[in-house]
């Protein structure tokens, strides 16, 4: 039995318009709610979340029971943290500050098994292969295995084409908060630059035969960016929602 297909890698080659959940309390009870709120995918955040593999592999199994597919947002694009993330059973992640082709290129290098790229023979010992319950997975696991990048400097956008053309990777996902603060319009996505910038590099990405992801709070705004050909579109956090919602009920009749 080999690696099970990947739905989200190949939905986001079809080019479908998939909607998606950003997790960043840690929590399996919240990735279990999420999953199954109706949601086409739902992240792990390990960057602004907790990389705790303890606590993402529970919310890898909470995933696993509903229609979401999981993602998981590493921390660094380091080898070991990307090994760490796939052997617990991610077969889709996102890497931050992508800055070039070369970076690129690491990425997929390590999400791979050799001859393809330098991953660890790990996986029968770990959830990825079912501790051992799929002898075959490492046949096509390469394959299987969905790799979003992010884009979120000024440098990243100077190279977004040559990034964008880097064999494995699957999307590329403009950081607008991170962008906006490189660009010296910290805290301000929404500046008119920093908005001219994401409007010239959605198309660029999706030319390139790529994915293009973000994560916008306003409906109009993600409007926008579909209307731009983004596919991989971040709805918001559940932290911040809940945060909002918290702060809206105890403000709720109070003189």
């Amino acid at each position: 039995m080999p690696a099970p297909m990947n739905r989200l890698k190949a939905d986001l080659a079809a080019g479908k318009l998939l909607r998606g959940l950003w997790l960043n309390l840690g929590s399996g009870l919240v990735a279990e709610m999420a999953g199954n709120a109706g949601f086409d995918w739902c992240l792990v955040d390990g960057e602004h979340g907790p990389w705790d593999p303890a606590s993402i592999r529970a919310q890898l199994i909470a995933l696993a029971a509903t229609p979401a597919e999981a993602v998981v947002r590493v921390p660094v694009a380091e080898d070991w943290v990307l090994k760490q993330a796939l052997d617990l059973g991610a077969q889709t992640v996102l890497v931050p500050m992508v800055d070039s082709a070369a970076q690129a290129r690491a990425v997929v290098r390590a999400c791979r098994y050799p001859p393809e790229g330098g991953r660890g023979q790990g996986a029968m010992v770990a959830r990825a292969a079912g501790y051992g319950m799929v002898p075959d997975y490492t046949v096509n696991a390469n394959a299987e295995v969905c790799i979003l990048v992010q884009a979120e400097s000024r440098a990243a956008l100077a190279a977004l084409d040559d990034i964008a053309a880097v064999e494995g990777v699957d999307g590329v996902f403009i950081g607008p908060a991170d962008l906006a603060a490189d660009m010296g319009h910290r805290d301000d996505p929404g500046h008119a630059h920093v908005q001219a910038a994401i409007g010239d590099a959605i198309p660029r990405i999706r030319s390139a035969g790529k994915a293009a992801g973000i994560i916008l709070g306003t409906p109009e705004a993600r409007g926008w960016a579909v209307d731009l050909g983004v596919t991989f579109l971040g709805m918001g956090s559940e932290a911040a929602l809940l945060s909002g919602a918290l702060r809206d009920l105890a403000r709720d009749g109070a003189a």
